[in-house]
């Protein structure tokens, strides 16, 4: 069987998080990641307007995950405390939700993970496997809270081939400083991330905390998780250009290199399982995650102001463009739960941008203090299927 290098080829991510009812223009792309907090309470009126909006987006995927605020669509919780929210008449989850399921053009993601292929002729034909998650921890206040001891069993649910993950709450340590409470991020999740050691992972909830980490995981022989972080700096900021994160080859700070090799088989030796199943014309799987079908419900009226006048997330106790950089210890590796073990471990990635990308800024006194620009990320992926060559981690 011949084998030669994987291909690559710039793919443009566009970021968000945090909108809050907000239907922002966004920078063109070619994949757009909102990564929770679409709206305020999560009613149907809400949701449908959001998803008129991400269905006009002109991107050829759009992958979304909820937030603690998209109260409706965690069902169990809607049906114990969603009472302590207005609604102008009651809420159906699963109509709620299916706004998101069964929507042609979102990838809508609650602790699951799908392949994507990127399949325009005119774009970038590229392929990446992705991760998303609502969950964000907390004392069961708001929507798909999770309490500490539950941690490490839903992270260890990321898949170790996963190059993209996206969580409403940030990790532990990274662009999660929260300035008004005593909310950070997650422990359990840098713990895994150090272990999966994916390309990006895309997450927002603490509004202040907008920004990006570029993380170097340390290496194997030492103790701690982090070898080092750089901060980014806005080149959007106080001006009109884009909010770029340029991860490619030609910027001269690609990220990621593989420590593993990255191998292709050609056409005449390629098997049929490698094309997938139940594909389209190329053989491949559909984008995005079977969505069942479900009823659907007559909108119903928005929200009053409580969903945002209260604070965001009861958090557990606090356990104690240009990148700026520092030197990070976060956990003990002997932490690390799920570990497959170094040698699968090397054959990730050496680094991993940490992208916070709220749009609304903080709340004091229960105004929201501005917006921020959609964080624009330039990549290079792996393309698909070229020459019948599969890209092989």
């Amino acid at each position: 069987m011949a084998l030669h290098a994987a291909r690559k080829r710039k793919t443009r991510i566009v970021c968000i998080s945090d909108t809050h009812n907000n239907t922002p223009k966004l920078p063109p792309g070619d994949v757009l990641i909102h990564a929770g907090d679409l709206t305020n309470q999560g009613s149907y009126d809400e949701l449908e307007r959001t998803v008129a909006w991400l269905e006009k987006a002109p991107f050829e995927v759009k992958i979304v995950v909820a937030g603690n605020h998209e109260v409706t669509l965690d069902e169990k919780f809607y049906e114990e405390k969603g009472s302590r929210w207005k609604w102008p008449a009651w809420q159906s989850p699963r109509g709620c939700k299916k706004l998101l399921q069964e929507s042609e053009t979102i990838t809508y993601l609650e602790n699951e993970s799908t392949v994507v292929y990127l399949k325009k002729p005119t774009g970038p034909q590229t392929r990446f496997k992705v991760f998303g998650s609502p969950s964000t921890p907390g004392l069961g206040r708001w929507a798909f809270e999770y309490q500490e001891q539950d941690a490490e069993r839903l992270w260890a649910s990321i898949p170790t081939d996963t190059d993209v993950v996206v969580t409403h709450t940030p990790p532990k340590g990274h662009c999660d400083a929260a300035t008004k409470d005593s909310r950070s991020g997650c422990p359990a999740l840098i713990r895994r991330l150090a272990v999966v050691r994916p390309l990006l992972h895309v997450c927002g909830h603490i509004h202040e905390a907008r920004g990006i980490d570029r993380v170097q995981w340390s290496p194997f022989r030492n103790d701690s998780l982090v070898e080092s972080t750089e901060h980014w700096k806005d080149p959007g900021s106080g001006n009109k250009k884009l909010s770029l994160l340029d991860l490619t080859s030609k910027s001269g700070r690609s990220l990621g290199r593989p420590l593993g090799a990255s191998v292709c088989a050609t056409r005449q030796s390629e098997s049929d399982s490698l094309r997938g199943g139940s594909g389209d014309q190329f053989g491949l799987p559909e984008i995005g995650v079977f969505q069942p079908d479900q009823h659907n419900l007559k909108s119903t009226s928005s929200l009053t102001e409580v969903a945002l006048q209260e604070s965001e997330a009861s958090e557990w106790p606090e356990d104690s463009g240009v990148m700026e950089q520092r030197h990070d210890v976060v956990a003990p590796r002997a932490a690390l739960q799920g570990d497959s073990g170094s040698q699968s471990r090397s054959l990730r990635y050496e680094e991993t941008a940490v992208i916070n990308a709220a749009f609304l800024g903080p709340r004091i006194n229960g105004r929201t203090t501005g917006t921020n620009k959609p964080i624009v990320v330039d990549i290079e992926l792996p393309v698909w299927m070229e020459d019948g060559c599969i890209d092989v981690q």
